[in-house]
């Protein structure tokens, strides 16, 4: 296959599907595909609601058609899947949306056909997993009558300086000679060039430690908070001093959510615990991430009572429900476990975040935002995400809303710390 004869299908069309479908788009004939008619009249219209890509991005792919029709992808010869692969409620590895896709490409795919995944999963898991359910469908037999590729998304969701060229890309493929091609079609598109790995399992490995390592990094500075708070001291300052030696990793306490590095550690987890392995490191970090809304809203509750505030029907603006600033993914928000331990102590909770879809958030997590807000109404307040517009809001409007005796939580040091009364 030549580059020249590539007609590419990118499936799913989401916060990783889309940028690639676009940038294939302008060079090469692309087809992107997904199940949710209104996801792709959206995108016909012109619109994307992630704002990944905008709007005049979206007409320079003049070789981008989109569809919810899987016969319309059936004369491509490129398959890219983008699917999401999420975890269940016990932390698993969730892979229906992997196998329905796979079962798709498996209707559609033909002699010297190529198959590239870029969702995230454990090592193994693209020959283990997905391979086998395009053979069942389609009669047809790997590494002889079609070929594979495994390519990990790099996606950064609201970053609009590290966009999908210009990130390194990992690359692989099943044979020697797929993988030669595989790297050649994304050093089409990526300007910061590719890594080729050795094998598909060396490029899923890959993928699936670099959010690992990031939770954990961010994990242990979870628990210097913790205990920085207990000692009266404030952390940011710690970090600061720390920082001036010249291999400290600056990373800040938070809360960890998202698509990404909340949930790949457990696919690596899964996996170990699948051959024997017992990973204590990493569900270590993952337990304290993990428990961080419970704890910010615990501390909260302890600051309230301090200020004889009285705890029971007490009013409490969380602003903020995106997983982080400057974005709208709302995906395994973790500001959810906030607002759910507040109201455990019969707090009554308002959230507002004009990043987020109303819509989007009701469905997903049963709460609505608020577009109004009170002036000194409320008792506590908590800013749980970094948007821009909190610091130009100023610290002067956040105090406006409050009544006289009051707690700020700023959970991500949008303010300094005078101006709040406890950060984490």
């Amino acid at each position: 296959m030549k580059l020249d004869d590539l007609k590419i299908a990118v499936i799913g069309l989401g916060y990783v599907g889309l940028p690639l479908a676009v940038e294939f788009g302008k060079k090469f004939s692309t087809v992107g595909f997904d199940i949710n008619r209104k996801r792709v009249d959206e995108l016909r219209s012109g619109n994307d609601f992630t704002l990944e890509v905008n709007s005049e991005d979206l007409g320079r792919a003049t070789h981008l058609i989109y569809t919810t029709e899987i016969e319309a992808i059936k004369d491509c010869n490129f398959y890219i899947v983008t699917v999401p692969t999420p975890i269940d409620d016990s932390n698993a590895p969730d892979l229906k949306p992997l196998e329905s896709a796979s079962k798709s490409v498996g209707k559609v795919i033909k002699n010297g056909d190529i198959v590239v995944y870029e969702s995230t999963v454990y090592p193994g898991a693209t020959e283990e997993v997905c391979i086998p359910i395009i053979e069942k469908e389609s009669g047809l037999n790997f590494n002889q009558d079609f070929f594979a590729g495994y390519s990990p998304e790099r996606i950064n969701p609201g970053d609009k300086v590290n966009t999908l060229t210009k990130i390194t890309k990992i690359t692989s493929g099943s044979t020697p000679e797929v993988a030669e091609l595989v790297d050649k079609v994304y050093q089409s598109i990526i300007s910061a060039g590719t890594y080729r790995a050795e094998s598909m399992k060396v490029a899923e490995a890959a993928k699936v430690i670099e959010n690992t390592q990031r939770d954990l990094n961010i994990a242990i500075v979870n628990e210097f908070a913790k205990i920085f708070n207990i000692l009266g001291i404030d952390t940011e300052a710690v970090l600061n001093a720390a920082g001036s030696k010249w291999n400290f990793l600056k990373f800040k306490p938070g809360l960890v959510g998202g698509h990404c590095i909340s949930v790949d550690p457990y696919y690596l987890t899964h996996k170990a615990q699948e051959v024997g392995y017992r990973p204590e490191v990493i569900l270590a970090g993952r337990r304290i991430n993990d428990g961080m809304g419970q704890y910010v809203a615990t501390q909260m509750v302890k600051k309230l009572a301090s200020k004889k505030i009285h705890i029971d029907e007490a009013k409490v603006l969380v602003m903020g429900f995106t997983f982080k600033g400057d974005c709208p993914d709302v995906r395994n928000t973790k500001i959810i476990d906030i607002i759910h331990e507040l109201k455990s102590f019969n707090i009554n909770v308002d959230v507002c975040d004009n990043w987020a879809n109303k819509n989007e958030v009701k469905e997903h997590y049963n709460i609505e935002l608020i577009d109004t807000l009170k002036q000194s109404y409320y008792d506590g307040l908590i800013i749980a995400v970094d948007h821009s517009e909190y610091k130009e809001l100023g610290i002067d409007y956040i105090r406006s809303l409050l009544k006289n005796n009051h707690i700020i939580y700023d959970v991500k040091h949008v303010f300094n710390q005078s101006d709040t009364d406890i950060r984490l």
